[in-house]
């Protein structure tokens, strides 16, 4: 559990210092994630500079491409006062097999902390394991937490809480459908997944969310039961990094998972829409959806921003 005595004092961190999987938090550390984040960002509505990571330097190792991530990252160190270090996956001495393990005893010397974007959740964790620095987990094939923990803070936003609020999953049981799934087992929302069949969220995930959150988390194959009465209806590509040769067969398996006007139809008459992005309008959602006045799209872009420097400020500014 990440615990801070004082939201106006200096943060003192870090009993769990990773974040791997959303499963790794407790409903305390997500509460301290939002707030700060809410602190954060309205500081920097009014032009407050930041230095709670002045003389810190945080590395970035990315394997897959990345617009908001990466620039939201560098731009959270950069705007708290810290200085962050892109690095290729593939200018690295990992490219040319050295040890996952040798790699992470040498990052730890230099960085304090490092964010990591990876096909294999496994590599993470063996960073976790050998790193005495936080190791933050920007997205592999199985997760991406930091993504939909800003989400969670969007949803905050505009509804004014989570507690009794349905959000639907329209698409791929993707990472992205992984951790909205931890995320429900953790907080006091509905989950409902409408996603085609042979394309369902991993079955050992699902069972493990199931388990703690009951039927607070539904997962069905009919989009229009998924969207019914949601407050908040959010969708990714159907196609991820990695699955390019999927890309037509996928597009014809997901037609009938098109966020439109007409699935929008069946949510709540105050219904807002999110993705992720990058979007792909025609696809996966309608150009008037994402541009339409239900979107939220932008702000949970820009959110991304503060969301990452409330983790980076809790995880390492102790």
């Amino acid at each position: 559990m990440i615990e801070r005595a004082d939201m106006g004092a200096a943060l003192e961190v870090i009993l769990k210092k990773d974040i791997l999987t959303l499963s790794d938090l407790e409903q305390t550390d997500f509460s301290l994630f939002f707030q700060r984040a809410q602190e954060l960002k309205s500081r920097h509505k009014k032009g407050i500079c930041e230095k709670s990571l002045a003389g810190k330097t945080v590395g970035l190792i990315f394997e897959k491409p990345s617009t908001r991530t990466r620039i939201s990252f560098e731009a959270a160190t950069a705007q708290l006062g810290g200085t962050p270090l892109f690095i290729q996956a593939g200018d690295t001495q990992l490219s040319r097999d050295e040890p996952v393990a040798d790699t992470a005893r040498v990052l730890e010397r230099y960085l304090d902390a490092l964010v990591l974007r990876t096909y294999s959740q496994a590599m993470q964790e063996e960073f976790a394991r050998i790193a005495s620095i936080p190791i933050i987990n920007a997205l592999t094939d199985r997760f991406h937490p930091c993504q939909v923990l800003s989400d969670l803070f969007t949803v905050i936003e505009f509804k004014g809480g989570l507690s009794g609020v349905k959000i639907a999953w329209v698409g791929d049981g993707n990472n992205m459908a992984h951790s909205w799934i931890n995320a429900a087992a953790k907080l006091d929302f509905t989950l409902a997944l409408a996603c085609p069949e042979g394309y369902m969220p991993d079955a050992e995930i699902l069972s493990a969310a199931k388990a703690v959150a009951g039927d607070r988390i539904s997962v069905t194959s009919d989009p229009v039961a998924a969207v019914s009465g949601a407050d908040v209806v959010n969708t990714d590509v159907w196609a991820s990094m990695g699955q390019e040769a999927q890309a037509e067969k996928r597009r014809q398996v997901f037609a009938p998972f098109q966020v439109n006007n007409e699935l929008l139809s069946h949510g709540a008459k105050d219904v807002i829409v999110m993705h992720c992005l990058p979007a792909h309008r025609g696809e996966e959602i309608t150009a008037d959806v994402l541009d339409g006045s239900r979107s939220v799209v932008w702000d949970q872009t820009e959110n991304k921003l503060h969301m990452h420097k409330a983790i980076l400020e809790v995880l390492i500014a102790g």
